[in-house]
């Protein structure tokens, strides 16, 4: 068998994997575990019932974190009215154009973490599908990002909006926050997104919705949570 650290030991004798936690203990004892020398992601990670192969059972959208999400979110913005580009500007958009940001990402530059578009430039983003497609980063109207308010979009990005998709296995991967939070920050932000995944049930969706949960930092243990009771609070 192979053998484990000592600080991999003393965080398995802190865990309980044969039982559920609630919210507010997975966040004090995430803190508790949290032993890297950096400041670790909080992720929760969600196993849904439906098939994403069908579009009626797509779950997708955002949310915003009360605490955001502790990153520096960098966005860029699609638009080429001068009041749009002004606004996208104040509101700290990094990179802020039209057929020359999309040809600079079709060159190979994605160093960026969310992408904002007018409905007008979206037959210019469109172009860029497979670049953004595969990195989660294309604009949808659901998500919010397509909007001709690109300065609040801007904004509620920087704030703490993420989006989220499930993938073609129907998990759902969402970051909610760093193990540097408080843990009240983290059970209020784990809270949102569970509410959110909750309410984001599609119609179509028979059976069982919410398979299982579970939150963890990035080098700390997964830490189960009851999906059925969780389903039973926010739907």
């Amino acid at each position: 068998m192979p053998k484990h650290s000592k600080r991999v030991n003393a965080v398995r004798e802190k865990v309980d994997h044969n039982r559920y936690y609630t919210v507010e203990e997975c966040a004090n004892l995430i803190k508790e575990c949290a032993t890297a020398k950096f400041d670790e992601t909080v992720e929760l990670a969600f196993l849904l019932g439906v098939d994403p192969r069908h579009a009626d059972q797509m779950v997708r959208g955002s949310v915003s974190l009360p605490h955001g999400t502790g990153k520096s979110m960098r966005v860029v913005v699609f638009c080429d009215q001068e009041e749009q580009i002004k606004a996208a500007t104040d509101a700290g958009a990094e990179e802020v154009g039209g057929e020359e940001l999309a040809n600079k990402i079709q060159g190979g530059w994605t160093d960026f973490d969310a992408a904002v578009a007018t409905p007008a430039m979206m037959r210019v983003v469109g172009k860029l599908g497979k670049v953004l497609g595969p990195r989660g980063l294309m604009p949808s109207p659901k998500a919010g990002t397509v909007t001709n308010d690109v300065g609040q979009a801007v904004a509620e990005i920087k704030a703490g909006k993420i989006e989220f998709r499930v993938d073609k296995n129907a998990n759902i991967h969402v970051p909610v926050g760093k193990v540097s939070f408080t843990a009240e920050q983290i059970k209020e932000n784990a809270e949102r997104v569970i509410e959110t995944i909750v309410k984001a049930r599609p119609a179509a969706c028979k059976g069982t919705y919410l398979k299982s949960c579970a939150i963890s930092s990035t080098m700390g243990p997964g830490l189960k949570l009851d999906a059925a009771a969780l389903m039973a609070q926010y739907r």
